[in-house]
């Protein structure tokens, strides 16, 4: 199911914006030319033994210029309470066929991957399995399979992530660095990717500046809140700037398809398809300056769209607007304008054109 969606996605055209983005870790001025192999270091990939030392051994081994840690098909558990510490300048490169499969643990906070301070670093290929269904424990709701922290220069893609007890990808600052206030991620890229199955997001965008979301889809989230596909929500203290989402599909997620909640500013959403999720399909609350366009956005079963009090500065146009509120709209025996576009009286500033007004 997940290759068909990757191939149709692929066949997506991801705009301008792509080129906009410096490709991290790409170049040879980025990282150096080493290859390390995880099997040269003792990484097994049957499924039976802890293989976290042996990934961890590569990446350290690498050269200060950096280089490519290479990832063969096979099974290979590791210990998300100790996570995978990338490092800058590399390339964690994956065979299609890999999977790393999170060990159990009781732990509300752990990562598989980890990239934390970080400049330049590709992550590619593969798949990422977490332990929702072998936890050991009840509460938290951050174990997840790619946390991003106060990086810059950092490019995901062609990734498929299931069933993490958290997120699949978390994308924020980092707070506490030498009295400093919080350090933000930056320039990262997330293309052709598939989050499905996650407990609390697919992707989680936090205190960040000029993120890309391209070509991917978020599906099947929820267990706990806020359950959302794509939730661009900072911590206190920081903000979220610049965001594109181009391109993608978010389907059948527990809470709003994508979410913008509060100190997110300049956030643009382009030719996604917003499909029956069980909350609104695209949800704003104070949310500041932005662009919804050309998306496909039905059968969510809250509002099409809402903007709640505080957001401002939106423009809406080219959206297709319907079948939202299903079940509100079978009680009434119709469907009003607002079960798809709900505006409320504190947003200022939200332009509307006839494109993107339901029932049209």
């Amino acid at each position: 199911m997940d290759r068909q969606r990757r191939r149709c996605l692929h066949g997506l055209v991801a705009g301008a914006a792509l080129a906009a983005l410096p490709a991290a870790g790409t170049g040879a001025s980025a990282r150096g030319s080493v290859r390390l192999d995880v099997r040269e270091f003792g990484a097994r990939g049957d499924g039976q033994g802890d293989d976290t030392r042996a990934f961890q051994a590569a990446i350290d081994a690498l050269p200060e210029a950096g280089g490519t840690v290479v990832v063969p098909a096979g099974n290979y558990p590791i210990d998300p309470l100790r996570s995978l510490r990338l490092r800058s300048r590399m390339h964690f490169s994956m065979a299609a066929d890999t999977r790393l499969v999170a060990m159990s643990n009781a732990a509300p906070r752990a990562y598989v991957l980890l990239l934390q301070q970080l400049d330049d670093v590709e992550v590619s290929g593969g798949r990422i399995i977490g332990d929702r269904e072998r936890h050991l424990g009840t509460t938290g709701e951050w174990g997840h399979g790619i946390m991003v922290r106060g990086s810059s220069r950092i490019r995901l893609h062609d990734l498929y992530i299931t069933r993490c007890w958290g997120d699949g990808i978390s994308v924020g600052g980092l707070s506490g660095v030498r009295g400093q206030p919080p350090l933000p991620s930056r320039d990262v890229l997330i293309q052709d990717v598939v989050c499905q199955g996650n407990r609390r997001q697919g992707l989680t965008i936090g205190r960040s500046r000029h993120v890309r979301v391209l070509r991917s889809s978020f599906l099947d989230t929820g267990g706990v809140l806020p359950g959302c596909g794509i939730d661009i929500e900072p911590d206190p203290g920081g903000d979220a700037r610049d965001v594109l989402i181009e391109d993608c599909l978010v389907q059948g997620n527990q809470g709003a398809g994508i979410q913008l909640y509060e100190r997110v500013h300049d956030v643009t959403v382009r030719r996604c398809r917003i499909l029956s999720n069980r909350g609104d399909g695209l949800h704003l609350r104070a949310a500041t300056g932005g662009l919804i366009e050309g998306n496909e956005i039905r059968g969510n079963g809250l509002r099409g769209i809402t903007v709640r009090a505080r957001s401002s500065g939106f423009r809406l146009r080219d959206n297709q607007l319907r079948g939202n509120a299903a079940q509100v709209a079978k009680r009434s025996g119709k469907e009003a304008g607002w079960m798809n576009l709900d505006v409320a009286r504190g947003a200022s500033s939200i332009q509307i054109d006839p494109s993107s007004r339901p029932g049209r």
